[in-house]
Parts: C-alpha cells; structure tokens; sequence
C-alpha cells in the first residue's frame, strides 16, 4: 500500500500544481478544449488544489499503512479514480472532447483503481474484528 500511496500523491499532486499554475494548457492537453471563460479557469484552479491536497494525504498517509485511515484513503481514492476514469472516457467517446494525453488519463486511472483494490483486498482486516465481522452479516 506505502507504494500505491506514494505513487498517488505523485500524480496528484503533479496533476494539481499543473491545473493551479497553468490551468487552460492542463486542460487542452486533457480533453483538447481550451478554457474560454474566466469561470473555467478558477474551476479548473479549485480541481488543482483539490489534486494536490489529495496528493499530500496521500504522501503522509504512505507513512501509516496499516491504519484504517489509510485504508479509507485508498478507498475514496478507488472511488475517485473509477470516476475520473469513467468521465473522461464519456468525453472522449460521447463529446468527441479528445486532448493528447486523455486516453493515457483513462488507462492511468483504470490501472490505479486496480491497484487500489489489490492493496484492500491484501490489507483486509483478520477475523474477529468489527469490519470483518460486519461484512459477514
């Protein structure tokens, strides 16, 4: 799990430092549309620090993996990746909205949903305890 989490915070936070300092270039490399209204681009600031914040939980996170906390982050991490995954494939295939780096972006997220789920699946709380024992019922 300290892999996928530091990896994590890699991205993000690389991710959210582009979006905050150069917010219309991110974006037309991603979806090859360009940020035409001063409301986009302060959207687009608002989803860079969003990134980098998640980028820096994850980084202090990969320091405590055996924590339920840092369970619960890769957790809202899945969710997120499957989400973004999903949404950018829709605007690559739905919207015709298709940059140089989307479909990178797509399989990216794809593949670190799965490693998120790997890293649960193999840090599954033992028998006996309170998760383990909710999840029987």
């Amino acid at each position: 799990m300290k892999s996928l989490l530091v990896v994590t915070s890699l991205i993000e936070a690389g991710a959210g430092v582009a979006l905050l300092a150069v917010p219309a270039f991110a974006v037309q490399l991603l979806l090859g549309s360009p940020l035409d209204a001063p409301a986009a681009v302060i959207l687009g600031r608002v989803a860079g620090v969003a990134l980098f914040a998640l980028g820096v939980a994850c980084w202090f996170a990969g320091g405590d993996t055996k924590s339920r906390a840092a369970r619960g982050l890769v957790a809202g991490m899945l969710l997120y990746n499957v989400g973004v995954a999903g949404m950018l494939a829709m605007a690559g295939i739905q919207s015709h909205l298709t940059g140089v780096v989307l479909w990178p972006a797509v399989i990216l997220h794809a593949a670190m949903a799965f490693w998120c789920v790997a890293c649960l699946r193999a840090s599954r709380p033992g028998p006996g305890t309170r998760i383990e024992s909710l999840l029987d019922k």
